[in-house]
């Protein structure tokens, strides 16, 4: 590789780094603890206990109250809101029912409230105030909403753009060298810049999936506003002009699930977004199911039902960019393979840690070498080092 392009990458490499570390640091610390959050929350919070099984793929379990009774129950918690979402845990009767002043409220102005359908009674409430509500809305979009997930996803995007210079740059280096060579008994600098490279090439894939995985997580609010402008609209299309149906008139939750029902058959209901929310339109109930396999469980299938009359209207596969977003979600957090992945992902966020750390030591120790002093170093495999 010529010098000239070394030095290009080396470039790269260098602010693209420079600008992310710090927020990737912060990621990875918030998101260490994130990957455990079911294990912490069955930890900290006493589990309700269930009667009866869940909802079963060939419909409901015999013994479950009706969808509208729980509704009611929700509702008259919460006087004077509307519903936004209801969701299921298809394993056990438990349901949560999210509440609003208005449909298109924003999500610090909603309610989400638990319940055990084989009993009709509330178990609870979602805490929003505890910890790791609070990692998560720091990890998510440091509480500024949708600028601070853009703003963390284009830290995602130049973290990326450091790995593959990165690894440009590791191939000239290790030129002379046997991979995995630590040397531990010369400088510090280069022992901190062996262990840099050595951790990151370990990690790489798993750092790029995550990276990706995260920038395709932070536009979750603008993939779902263009479903709502595309598909969501051409399934809708009869309905336009229409003025939006009012809660008052809200027809059977039972009626549209059974409508949904006998329209995707064998699949379990997710949840349900009611009109005005960001995942229906203003007209209509929209059941999502999942698939029936440990794969197709992440990919969701909305069926539209009138909210008025309880009509089916229509009902369609998500698109390809939804998909990504829904296999990207749980593979962000190691959430596909049980405890054994989820500790692979904490031991390599320790490892990209180090790596961020080391990084960092490296420029600021060194942040006032000449870039060809660093070129050198690089075509050495670090022989060559900038003067001090």
């Amino acid at each position: 590789m010529q010098r000239s392009t070394i030095r290009s990458w080396f470039l790269v490499h260098k602010w693209t780094s420079i600008v992310c570390t710090a927020f990737l640091l912060m990621l990875c610390v918030t998101g260490l603890p994130l990957i455990f959050h079911h294990e912490i929350d069955e930890l900290t919070e006493e589990a309700p206990q269930y009667g009866m099984p869940g909802v079963g793929s060939s419909g409901e379990a015999p013994g479950l109250r009706p969808l509208d009774e729980m509704l009611a129950k929700a509702l008259a918690a919460r006087p004077g809101e509307v519903p936004v979402f209801m969701a299921f845990d298809n394993d056990q009767p438990s349901m949560t029912i999210t509440t609003a002043p208005r449909p298109d409220s924003p999500a610090e102005d909603m309610t989400i409230q638990l319940f055990d359908r084989s009993t009709g009674q509330a178990t609870g409430a979602v805490d929003e105030d505890g910890v790791m509500h609070f990692l998560l809305q720091l990890h998510t979009d440091m509480f500024l909403g949708l600028p601070g997930m853009l703003f963390l996803g284009l830290m995602g995007l130049f973290f990326v753009i450091a790995i593959i210079s990165g690894v440009v740059l590791y191939a000239p280096f290790m030129n002379k060298l046997d991979f995995g060579t630590l040397r531990t008994s010369r400088s510090t600098r280069l022992k901190w810049l062996d262990y840099h490279n050595l951790l990151g090439i370990v990690a790489l894939a798993w750092m790029t999936v995550v990276g990706l995985t995260g920038v395709i997580n932070a536009l979750a609010t603008p993939i779902i506003q263009y479903w709502q402008l595309t598909e969501l609209a051409e399934m809708t299309r009869s309905y336009a002009g229409k003025g939006a149906v009012p809660p008052e008139r809200y027809g059977s939750i039972d009626k549209a699930m059974a409508a949904a029902r006998k329209e995707i058959p064998g699949n379990n209901p997710q949840f349900i977004g009611f009109p005005g929310g960001a995942f229906s339109s203003k007209h209509h109930y929209a059941v999502f199911f999942q698939g029936d396999t440990p794969l197709t469980e992440r990919l969701l299938t909305p069926a539209l039902i009138d909210a008025e009359t309880g009509e089916f209207t229509d009902a369609r596969p998500m698109p390809w960019y939804a998909k990504a977003l829904a296999l990207s979600q749980p593979l962000h957090f190691g959430d596909y393979g049980g405890l054994p992945l989820k500790i692979l992902w904490a031991i390599l966020t320790v490892f990209t840690m180090i790596v961020l750390g080391s990084g960092l030591y490296l420029w600021l120790g060194k942040r006032r070498s000449g870039t060809e002093a660093l070129v050198r170093e690089v075509e050495s495999g670090g022989e060559v080092m900038p003067a001090e």
